[in-house]
C-alpha cells in the first residue's frame, strides 16, 4: 500500500511538472498569459485635460528624461509661478489605476516624448522659437533604413521583431533573461566571470529614460523597468507588432550617447552622428537606403556606404559605455565595431562586400565643436527678453536648461512689429538709411557723422485694462546685451520727469496735510525759513478760495524760478556750478515753461526745494537739529558723520598701503612728512607706541641728520608724545590721523584685510574726529550735519523714485540728479511713463501671459497669469498734471517736430506726449580758477520716453560710447525724428486685430 501511494504521488507530480512545462512552453511561444495579464492592468490606467487644479495628479521623483523635461521640478516650477500671479487653469487627471500604478514605482502605460523642447508664441500665436531636443529623429519605423534595423536588433535584441507570436512581449526575451539570471547566480556563489545583462531594448529605454540616474543599481530597479515595458508594450492591445517597430524608432532616437563641448547631452543616433562625426542623418540614410534592392553599388558608393554604416553602428556599440568609448582614443571602440561587423557578415545580416569596404574605414571623429550659425541677435532681442522672464518665472537660469523643458510659452510681444523695429534701428548702421529716417539735420548727425557707431534702443508697450503688455523691444547692438533692460545710461533731461513728479508729490502732500484745515490754523503754521516749498504752500493755502489739488499743483507748474547761471551750489559735500543748454533761456520763468524747453537751472532749483523740503519740513528732524543746539541727535548725527568719513578714508589708506611691507609703508608715509622732530616723534609713538628713548634719536638721526638737541629734551619728547591722543599726533605730523593708525595696525597685522582694520578701527575713527565735538566748531558740526541730512533726504527722494520704477539701489545726493547725473534705465523710462498713462497706478507688466507643460502626458499643466491688482502709486491729479506737461512739450517745446506728425487709421492726428534729454557724460581734469585742463568724452546719449496715443508708450534712445562720442553733436531731436521716421510704419500693425489681449 505504501508502495502504491509513492508511486501515485510521484505520478501526480511528474504529471503536474510536464503540465507546467507545457503552459512555460506555450507561453513563450504565444505569449498569451502575460499579454492578458499586461493587458487588463493596464486597461484603465489614463489621463485626461480638464479645467482647474487637480487633485488626482502624481509627479515623477526620478530618472534623466523627467528632469530634462522639467516633469519632475514641476511641483516646484507651479509654486513659483502660482507665487507671481499665475494659476492653474487645466490640469491633468490620474484614472485611479494609473495613480495605483505611479504609487507602486512604475512608469505608467503612457507615449512619451521622443523629442521636445521650448517653445514660444507671440501674442498672435506665431511660432517665434522652437527648441527641439534631439534635433534629429525619425518620425516613423519606415524612415529608418532596414539597415540599421538589422544591425540595431543583432546588437541589442534580435527576437524583438519577430512575427510570431504577435504578442510577443518585447520587455523580455526568455533566452537572453535566462542566461543573464544564470550568469548572475554564479557571480553570487563566488564564481569570477562576468555577467550580461538580460536588458531588452525596451527595458534599457525605461531603465536610461525613468531609473534614477539612468541606472539599473538592483533587482528592484530591473524588475521595475520590466514591468514598465510590459505595460506600455499592451497599451494598445495584445498584438505587439507596432509596438515593438515603435521601440526601435523610440531608442534610436533617444539612446544617451555621452555628452560634448559645445553640443551638451547628445542623445539618440541623429544627434549622435552630427556630434561625434559631424554627419548628417539625412544623408546617411540615404546612403544605406540606396541600392537595397537593384544593381550592386560602384566602388565609390560602397565607400560612403560603408563609412556611414560603421559610424552609425560604432555608436550602437558606444551605447553601453559611451563616455569610456566616445571620449577617450577610440582604439577600443574601433576594435568592438570592427568584431561586430566580421559577426554580422557571418551571420548573413549585412554582405561580404560592405564588411570588407567598411573594415578599411577608421572612425574619424568630428574635430572640434560641431558647428553652429551664429545667431542674429538684433532680430532676437525680444524673443530673448521673454525667454529671460521665462527664465526668471521658473528660476533656471541656465539657457541650456530652459531649452529642453516640455515648455509652451505664450508672450505679449507683436512679432511683425518687433521685425519692423529691428530692421529699421539694423538699417540706421548705414548712411542711406539714416537718411531715409530723416536723421542728418540741425541738432541731429552731421553731414560727416559715421551712423555706424550709433546704437538705437527702442521699447513700447500697450496699456491693457488689467496689465502693460510689452509689444516691442528692439536695438541695433548684435550682441546678446540688451540696452532697454541691461543698461544704465545717462538719459540727461528724462531725469527732469522723475524730478518734476517728485516735486508735484510734494505739494500733493502738503496739500493732503494742511488743505483740509481752517485758514486760523493755516496762518498759525510756521514753516522752516529753509523750506520755499512749505512757505509757498502756506501762502497759497491762505490765499485761494479752491483748496482742491488739481487748482494746487496748476498753480506750482506756474511758480517761477530763476534759470541763471551765477550761482554756485553746495550739494554733495562740495560746490557746484551748472549751465543750460540754451544759454539764451537765462531769466525767471515758470516750472511749466522749464519743463518744456529742459532748462537745467530751474530743475536744479527745483531739486534744492524738494531737498530742502526733506531736511527742513515739518516732520523733518534736520530743523530741529540744526536750529537748536541742544537737540539730542546732533551728537548722534556727528557720530554717524565720523564713522562714515572715517571709513572712507581708511578705505583710500589701505589701498595705498596694501601688501607693502613694514618698512615699505613706514617710507612712504614718512615720504609725505615734512621732516622735523615733533612730527617725527608723533609718527614714531603712533606706529610704535612702545619705543625707547634710542629708537627716537635713530629716527631723528636719520631723517634730520642730527639727532635731538640735548639728553634732556630727548627725554622731554619720549615722555610727551606717547601721551597725546591720535588727533593730536596726526595734527602736529600734518597727517591724517587714520593714516598714522592704519599704517602702525598694519605694521602689528601684516596682511590685514579692509574689513579687518574697520572692524579694528571703530572707535578710532570716533576719536579721530573729537575735535568735532566740541561745542566751539558749532559752525563746522552743522555743515557736517547738513551734509548728513542732505544725504538722508536723497534717500527719501531715492525711494519715492524707486517707488515709482527706479531701477538701481542708489541715487547720486546731489542736485545733478534732476538733470541726469543719477543714470536711468530705458525700460525703467517706461514704466513710469505707464504708471502717468494709467492715472498714477501702476499695472503689471505681462510679458509671459500662458505657460503649458507637458502638453499629452500625464503631468500637462496650463498656467495663465491673471496679474497682482494695480497700485495706485500716485494721486491722479499728479499723474494728470505731468501728462499735461509733457504733452505741451510736443505741442510747443522740444519735441514739437512730432505735433500732429503721426495720424491714426482715421487720418486724425494722433495725441503724443513726451519728455526728451540730452546726455552728455565727459571726465574732466580742473584747473585753478575752475579752468578745464583735461578732457574726455566718455559717452552722449538722446532720449525720448513718450506716449502715443491713448493706448501705447515708450522709450527711444540712441547713444555712442568713446572714443566716437566726441565726434558727434546730436541732441533728443534724434530719437524725436526716428520716432516720427518709425510710428506711421509701426501703427497699422500694432492695430491690426488678432493679438491676445484685453485692451480694455
Amino acid at each position: 500500500m505504501a508502495r502504491l501511494r509513492t508511486v501515485f504521488w510521484l505520478g501526480a507530480g511528474l504529471a503536474a511538472m510536464a503540465a507546467l512545462v507545457a503552459v512555460t512552453v506555450d507561453e513563450l511561444r504565444t505569449s498569451r498569459l502575460q499579454s492578458a495579464f499586461w493587458r487588463d492592468l493596464g486597461r484603465d490606467a489614463h489621463f485626461s485635460m480638464e479645467a482647474g487644479p487637480s487633485d488626482t495628479i502624481r509627479f515623477p521623483h526620478s530618472g534623466p528624461y523627467d528632469a530634462r523635461l522639467g516633469y519632475r521640478q514641476l511641483p516646484e516650477f507651479i509654486e513659483r509661478l502660482q507665487a507671481r500671479g499665475y494659476e492653474v487653469t487645466q490640469q491633468a487627471r490620474m484614472s485611479p489605476r494609473l495613480i495605483e500604478l505611479h504609487e507602486h514605482g512604475l512608469y505608467g502605460p503612457y507615449r512619451d516624448k521622443n523629442q521636445a523642447g521650448l517653445t514660444v508664441r507671440d501674442c498672435r500665436a506665431r511660432i517665434l522659437s522652437q527648441s527641439r531636443v534631439p534635433q534629429r529623429v525619425y518620425e516613423r519605423f519606415e524612415q529608418v533604413p532596414p539597415l540599421l534595423v538589422d544591425a540595431l536588433l543583432f546588437v541589442e535584441d534580435r527576437h524583438l521583431l519577430d512575427a510570431q507570436p504577435a504578442q510577443r512581449n518585447p520587455a523580455v526575451d526568455p533566452e537572453r533573461f535566462a542566461k543573464a539570471t544564470l550568469e548572475q547566480l554564479h557571480r553570487a556563489v563566488g564564481a569570477r566571470q562576468s555577467a550580461s545583462g538580460g536588458s531588452t531594448l525596451a527595458t534599457q529605454i525605461e531603465k536610461y529614460r525613468h531609473s534614477p540616474q539612468g541606472r539599473t543599481v538592483s533587482i528592484g530597479d530591473k524588475l521595475r523597468q520590466m514591468a514598465s515595458a510590459s505595460l506600455r508594450a499592451y497599451q494598445e492591445g495584445e498584438d505587439t507588432q507596432a509596438r515593438r517597430r515603435q521601440v526601435v524608432v523610440d531608442y534610436l532616437d533617444t539612446v544617451p550617447l555621452a555628452a560634448r563641448p559645445g553640443f551638451g547631452e547628445v542623445h539618440g543616433l541623429g544627434d549622435g552622428l552630427w556630434a561625434w562625426y559631424g554627419r548628417d542623418v539625412r544623408e546617411v540614410n540615404r546612403l544605406l537606403s540606396d541600392n537595397a534592392e537593384g544593381s550592386p553599388p560602384s566602388d565609390e558608393v560602397l565607400r560612403r556606404q560603408a563609412e556611414a554604416f560603421k559610424q552609425a553602428l560604432s555608436l550602437m556599440i558606444a551605447q553601453r559605455r559611451p563616455s569610456q568609448h566616445l571620449l577617450d582614443n577610440g582604439e577600443s571602440l574601433a576594435r568592438l565595431t570592427d568584431s561586430y561587423l566580421r559577426l554580422m557578415a557571418e551571420a548573413g545580416v549585412i554582405a561580404p562586400s560592405l564588411r570588407d569596404a567598411a573594415l578599411q574605414v577608421s572612425l574619424q571623429r568630428q574635430a572640434g565643436r560641431p558647428a553652429t550659425p551664429r545667431p542674429d541677435f538684433v532680430e532676437r532681442k525680444g524673443l530673448n527678453a521673454m525667454r529671460g522672464e521665462v527664465s526668471a518665472l521658473l528660476g533656471v537660469p541656465r539657457a541650456y536648461d530652459l531649452e529642453r523643458l516640455d515648455l509652451e510659452v505664450d508672450g505679449s510681444m507683436d512679432s511683425e512689429a518687433q521685425a519692423i523695429a529691428a530692421r529699421a534701428l539694423a538699417a540706421l548702421r548705414t548712411p542711406a538709411g539714416a537718411k531715409a529716417a530723416g536723421l542728418y539735420g540741425h541738432h541731429l548727425l552731421d553731414p560727416g557723422n559715421d551712423p555706424r557707431h550709433l546704437v538705437y534702443s527702442f521699447t513700447l508697450y500697450e496699456r491693457g485694462a488689467l496689465a502693460n503688455l510689452p509689444r516691442i523691444q528692439a536695438d541695433n547692438i548684435d550682441q546678446p546685451f540688451d540696452v532697454n533692460q541691461g543698461a544704465r545710461l545717462d538719459l540727461g533731461s528724462t531725469a527732469k520727469l522723475r524730478t518734476l513728479v517728485s516735486y508735484l508729490e510734494l505739494v500733493a502732500e502738503l496739500h493732503e496735510r494742511w488743505a483740509g484745515r481752517d485758514a486760523s490754523a493755516i496762518a498759525a503754521w510756521p514753516p522752516s525759513k529753509r523750506d520755499p516749498l512749505g512757505t509757498w504752500a502756506r501762502d497759497y493755502l491762505l490765499r485761494s478760495r479752491d483748496h482742491s489739488l488739481a487748482p494746487m499743483l496748476e498753480a506750482a507748474m506756474q511758480r517761477r524760478y530763476s534759470a541763471g547761471e551765477g550761482e554756485a551750489f553746495f550739494t554733495g559735500g562740495g560746490l557746484h556750478s551748472f549751465s543750460n543748454f540754451d544759454r539764451t533761456r537765462g531769466g525767471p520763468m515758470t516750472v511749466q515753461e522749464a519743463f518744456r524747453h529742459s532748462v537745467n537751472l530751474v530743475f536744479i532749483r527745483v531739486m534744492r526745494d524738494i531737498v530742502r523740503h526733506r531736511m527742513y519740513g515739518d516732520e523733518a528732524a534736520g530743523r530741529s537739529m540744526l536750529e537748536d543746539p541742544s537737540d539730542p541727535g546732533r551728537r548722534e548725527m556727528l557720530v554717524l558723520f565720523a564713522d562714515r568719513e572715517g571709513s572712507a578714508y581708511l578705505t583710500r589708506f589701505h589701498r595705498k598701503y596694501a601688501g607693502k611691507s613694514p618698512a615699505e609703508a613706514e617710507a612712504l608715509l614718512l615720504k609725505g612728512v615734512r621732516p622735523s622732530a615733533p612730527r617725527l616723534a608723533s609718527v614714531l609713538f603712533t606706529l610704535e607706541p612702545e619705543a625707547s628713548e634710542a629708537q627716537l634719536e635713530d629716527l631723528l638721526t636719520q631723517r634730520l641728520g642730527r639727532g635731538a638737541s640735548s639728553p634732556r629734551a630727548l627725554r622731554t619728547m619720549h615722555k610727551t608724545y606717547p601721551g597725546l591722543s591720535l588727533a593730536d599726533r596726526g595734527y602736529v605730523a600734518r597727517v591724517h590721523p587714520l593714516e598714522l593708525w592704519l599704517v602702525g595696525y598694519l605694521r602689528r597685522h601684516p596682511g590685514a584685510t579692509l574689513t579687518e582694520a574697520l572692524d579694528a578701527s571703530v572707535q578710532v575713527r570716533q576719536d579721530a574726529y573729537a575735535w568735532l565735538f566740541r561745542t566751539r566748531h558749532k559752525n563746522a558740526q552743522d555743515r557736517r550735519i547738513r551734509e548728513l541730512i542732505e544725504r538722508d533726504a536723497f534717500a527719501q527722494i531715492h525711494r519715492s523714485w524707486q517707488r515709482l520704477g527706479y531701477p538701481f539701489a542708489s541715487l547720486t545726493p546731489s542736485y545733478a540728479s534732476a538733470i541726469g547725473a543719477s543714470g536711468d534705465r530705458p525700460a525703467a523710462l517706461a514704466e513710469l511713463m505707464g504708471i502717468l498713462a494709467n492715472d498714477g497706478r501702476r499695472l503689471p507688466q505681462q510679458r509671459v501671459s500662458v505657460l503649458h507643460f507637458a502638453r499629452d502626458m500625464p503631468y500637462e499643466t496650463r498656467l495663465e497669469q491673471r496679474g497682482a491688482a494695480s497700485q495706485q502709486l500716485l494721486a491722479p491729479e499728479v499723474a494728470q498734471a505731468a501728462r499735461r506737461a509733457l504733452l505741451d512739450v510736443v505741442n510747443n517745446g522740444t519735441a514739437r517736430r512730432l505735433k500732429d506728425a503721426v495720424r491714426d487709421a482715421k487720418g486724425q492726428p494722433l495725441e503724443i506726449a513726451g519728455k526728451t534729454g540730452t546726455g552728455d557724460h565727459r571726465f574732466q581734469v580742473i584747473g585753478r580758477g575752475g579752468r578745464v585742463i583735461a578732457e574726455r568724452k566718455v559717452e552722449r546719449t538722446a532720449t525720448f520716453v513718450f506716449t502715443l496715443g491713448d493706448r501705447y508708450f515708450g522709450t527711444l534712445v540712441a547713444y555712442v560710447r568713446e572714443p566716437h562720442a566726441a565726434h558727434y553733436r546730436f541732441t533728443s531731436a534724434l530719437p524725436v525724428q526716428l520716432l516720427k521716421s518709425m510710428a506711421p510704419q509701426l501703427l497699422p500693425v500694432l492695430q491690426r486685430e488678432g493679438c491676445a489681449a484685453d485692451r480694455g
